[in-house]
């Protein structure tokens, strides 16, 4: 009975406390999910950078280079595929919103039945895969052969590396975010103990790095399918089994097919962005990587906030409370924004010290100080975009999302890149990536009122 008031009046000190400072009803909810979702994204580049770590200190560089080229094949790939997770998110979330369990249960199911699809579908692949994607790429034969080991080791997870997207997709709708961290730090922590066993103690190499990449999730998976099966009532399951339809697959499907379209798109520009930087000669790809892995790291944060925009936004249209989404979208794009504008400003103010943490080679110092200032349009815009996205994902809008992701790419985007790339000029691919970005913001923008309708 003591608890049960200390809770109440925990409560209402929130309350007064939201009031005061004008903020929704919802901030304490979207905050503890957004900084849990930013904690568990962080695991990824940290277990990543110990990775590298193992690998930079054996004797030969041939080993880090080959799991450099070949992590490009699996990012791709998996990236591509990363539909998995949001469709799952989107759908549960507005199943919970309207207390139907057996939605939430039948999401699961059919992307837990097309992730393992896929996964074995890659299995029996890997081999036309593995020529595909070693045939596109150049490399001396020792770091060939190392990224070939690598590749072969570690696409011996792909089921349960789709599985794995559709469990987090599954527990973020249900704003279970803190399983999702739990799960994270299985899975890198895992994938870190097991890199150091088997490169540095085995001494496996870079078929190690693959192995421990694999295994790690393996683990993850069976924590994840551990978590589901202490979650969900076993009769209800059996009851949702039987009513699994062709009419439900067809929908689900279609769903998967527009972000999977929509995530291909998006690849693909930041592909041609690399590209034509590579065209423009050895120097320019490295000062332009620099500047795109602060912007991907920024981004880790930035995808803290929009999951829990998905998650939300999905829930209140289960609801049927569509109010609250216009707050919803103000409050989670404002705290994008700022974030955004915090990480340009240190970027501007101390670029020397926060570049020299990323690379040694001085020389490309002057490039990166006098084009940090193109971070600002391309997060600042991206920020929002972001978000709009997160949005429209919890809301299962996935003809919105891959219709603005083509009109962004090839209206914003592409026009522009070829004219950097013909006249050579690195402001100007600068300049399309904002344009992308901007046009991303507006696309999305114009279709929020539609999302609204009937309120």
């Amino acid at each position: 009975m003591e608890s049960s008031f200390k809770i109440l009046h925990l409560e209402a000190y929130k309350n007064r406390f939201l009031e005061f400072l004008n903020l929704p009803s919802f901030s304490w909810r979207f905050l503890r999910l957004a900084s849990i979702n930013i904690l568990s994204n962080l695991m990824v580049p940290i277990a990543g950078l110990l990775s590298i770590t193992f690998l930079g200190h054996l004797q030969d560089i041939h080993h880090l280079a080959g799991v450099t080229l070949a992590t490009i094949i699996f990012n791709y790939l998996y990236r591509a595929l990363g539909f998995l997770r949001t469709s799952t998110t989107g759908i549960t979330a507005q199943g919970m919103g309207r207390k139907d369990s057996q939605e939430v249960l039948l999401v699961l199911l059919k992307n837990g039945l097309l992730a393992l699809s896929l996964g074995l579908i890659i299995l029996v692949l890997q081999y036309p895969l593995r020529w595909i994607g070693f045939n596109l790429v150049s490399a001396a034969p020792l770091v060939k052969a190392s990224a070939q080991a690598y590749y072969d080791t570690r696409i011996l997870g792909a089921p349960a590396v789709l599985l794995n997207f559709v469990l987090i997709g599954w527990f973020l709708g249900k704003e279970q975010s803190s399983k999702v961290l739990w799960l994270s730090i299985i899975g890198n922590g895992a994938n870190v103990i097991l890199d150091y066993l088997l490169i540095i103690r085995w001494g496996l190499d870079s078929g190690g790095a693959g192995l421990a990449t694999s295994l790690s999730q393996i683990i993850m998976c069976l924590c994840g399918v551990l978590l589901v099966s202490l979650d969900i009532n076993w009769k209800e399951v059996k009851q949702v089994i039987k009513k699994l339809s062709f009419e439900q697959w067809k929908g689900n499907l279609m769903l998967n097919r527009d972000l999977f379209i929509r995530t291909l798109i998006l690849l693909s520009a930041f592909s041609l962005f690399t590209n034509v930087s590579s065209a423009m000669g050895t120097l320019v790809l490295a000062e332009n990587s620099v500047l795109l892995q602060v912007f991907s790291l920024v981004v880790y944060f930035i995808d803290g906030l929009a999951f829990a925009t998905e998650s939300l936004a999905g829930n209140f249209k289960g609801q049927g409370i569509k109010k609250q989404l216009i707050p919803l979208l103000k409050f989670s794009a404002s705290l994008s924004f700022i974030l955004a504008l915090m990480s340009v400003s240190l970027l501007v103010l101390f670029p020397k010290t926060l570049f020299s943490l990323l690379t040694n080679h001085t020389e490309i110092y002057p490039y990166l100080t006098s084009h940090v200032i193109w971070l600002l349009p391309v997060l600042g815009f991206g920020s929002i975009a972001f978000i709009l996205d997160g949005y429209f994902i919890g809301l299962a809008e996935g003809v919105m999302l891959r219709n603005t992701a083509l009109g962004s790419t090839f209206l914003g985007f592409v026009p522009v890149a070829i004219i950097a790339w013909h006249y050579n000029s690195s402001n100007l691919l600068w300049l399309a990536l904002s344009l992308f970005m901007a046009t991303r913001v507006l696309l999305l923008g114009l279709k929020v009122p539609k999302t609204l309708e009937n309120v």
